[in-house]
């Protein structure tokens, strides 16, 4: 069953590395993934969709909050919570459709972002199968490409992640010149 986890982890090489690594090392396929930095340059949001019974993923967690560069990991599959995921998709098509196309995406809430003289590139956001459904739709019109960026989530939970300050190498070496 899909999983959606979400971690905050620093924004320091190997930390992508270390997740799907122990997410690989257990035979667990991860379905989506996607990782951008956040207000603090310093640190990234990561969202996997992974496919691991629901009784496992508690224990995923554990190991994954036990990685280096990982400050927290949560399972937001039933917790509350937005999720979006965004596709674009590159009709082309008959002159003649055009207007049913631009249609049909507007029933989905998508937009052109681009045309030519083949046709369009739609931008639509959604849960999975609100956007498979539009692919679904969109595909009768003629030709397509599709790009889907995977599943991200904020958690709408009310209590507040608190991270302890990290500790200046200068603060710890100066302990050490103190206490010899």
């Amino acid at each position: 069953m899909l999983q959606l986890i979400s971690l905050l982890v620093e924004n320091k090489p190997g930390a992508l590395m270390r997740v799907t690594g122990v997410l690989a090392a257990r035979g667990y396929n991860i379905e989506s993934l996607t990782v951008a930095r956040t207000l603090d340059p310093e640190l990234s949001r990561m969202s996997i969709t992974v496919d691991v019974e629901p009784s496992q993923c508690a224990q995923v967690i554990k190991q994954i909050n036990k990685l280096i560069n990982v400050l927290q990991a949560t399972d937001l599959t039933e917790a509350p919570a937005v999720r979006r995921e965004l596709v674009l998709v590159r009709v082309r098509s008959a002159k003649e459709d055009r207007t049913t196309i631009l249609k049909e995406a507007d029933i989905f809430g998508a937009r052109a972002v681009e045309s030519s003289v083949d046709g369009f590139a739609l931008e639509a956001t959604g849960d999975s199968e609100k956007m498979d459904a539009f692919i679904r739709v969109i595909e009768r019109y003629g030709d397509i490409e599709v790009t889907r960026s995977g599943m991200v989530a904020v958690s709408m939970e009310p209590k507040k992640l608190k991270l302890a300050p990290p500790v200046r190498k200068e603060y710890l070496e100066a302990q050490e010149v103190t206490t010899e």
